[in-house]
């Protein structure tokens, strides 16, 4: 909970939110990726990192390669 509390208190902390333009882009990132059921979830925050300019997503979940809009990095293992 500290952590949490920190990064809340941070001045630099951006939080992402779904405006009104959302579903466009959520509908985009299902139908290029043919996404269906769970990883229904991981369509939505690719949606939400494209639609607020965020152009790599650090992750090493695999599954959001399916997203081309989106560039990922693999912190655990990418060393560029």
């Amino acid at each position: 909970m500290a952590q949490l509390d920190a990064w809340f208190e941070a001045p630099e902390l951006t939080l992402l939110a779904e405006e009104l333009e959302h579903w466009a882009s959520l509908k985009e990132q299902l139908v290029r990726a043919r996404v269906a059921g769970p990883l229904a979830h991981d369509a939505k925050i690719a949606a939400l990192c494209v639609a607020n300019g965020i152009s790599e997503l650090w992750t090493a979940d695999r599954d959001f390669g399916r997203f081309p809009a989106l560039k990922t990095k693999n912190p655990l293992i990418d060393s560029d």
